[in-house]
């Protein structure tokens, strides 16, 4: 009995140090994004034209195209790689995407080209989702509540503006690409790629009125590799 309980502790204590299987070993991209300039300033939205979802919010919701933080920080940017990252196959996971109090959540999704999509309303208020595809299909559904949600698949990378046909104010976006490697910036501007395997990178950051900037990498092993961006505001 000693024995087997010595086996027994032993094996669970290879089992702690073990590696979870989550992880994935390779290099790391990281950095910030921040902008110069005098961004444009947000304005509040005004839903009164919708009284179930002006109630829910207690404070004033802001249009979200430029999101700020600290230090210039920007938020809402897809940091993602766009040249140079291994090809797999879409996860089987579903990236969900949401209409609640009449908002999107979140402002910008990021998926891969070939991803189940599935669309929410948790309003109790009808929408019309309106995705503005040029690569893609684009198509526009009405989505009543308590209704199942919404269920679509991009083939092909594109950023996509969504808007809901009923409320004006509701703006988003699909940012659909060709890689598990991305990440979309909160109001910190900061961003992580992980399980990046040795080769030569391109890292793109995407924003919706700021623009686009690429800057390219080299990963040699498991080095963690800094790269930040400086996007230029506009007004308009």
């Amino acid at each position: 009995m000693k024995i087997a309980t010595s086996v027994a502790l032993c094996a669970l204590a290879t089992l702690a140090l073990a590696p979870s299987a989550h992880h994935t070993a390779g290099g790391t991209v990281t950095g910030k994004v921040t902008f110069t300039g005098t961004p444009p300033k947000m304005k509040p939205i005004d839903m009164a034209k919708e009284p179930s979802c002006a109630k829910a919010h207690t404070i004033p919701v802001m249009n979200e195209s430029v999101v700020t933080g600290a230090g210039n920080s920007l938020g809402n940017v897809v940091v993602y790689i766009s040249a140079g990252a291994p090809a797999g196959a879409p996860p089987a996971t579903a990236a969900t995407f949401d209409q609640k109090n009449c908002q999107y959540l979140p402002h910008v999704l990021a998926m891969e080209a070939g991803q189940k999509l599935e669309i929410k309303n948790d309003d109790q208020t009808s929408h019309n989702i309106h995705p503005l595809a040029k690569v893609n299909a684009e198509w526009n559904k009405s989505q009543p509540p308590g209704s199942p949600p919404i269920e679509a698949t991009y083939d092909k990378p594109e950023f996509i503006p969504v808007k809901c046909n009923v409320h004006p104010w509701m703006h988003g976006y699909f940012a659909v690409l060709n890689t598990s490697h991305s990440k979309v910036t909160g109001d910190d501007g900061e961003y992580s790629l992980s399980g990046l395997p040795p080769g030569k990178y391109t890292v793109t950051a995407w924003h919706e009125r700021f623009g686009t900037q690429s800057q390219e990498v080299t990963i040699t092993g498991t080095e963690t590799a800094k790269l930040d961006f400086v996007l230029k505001a506009t007004e308009y």
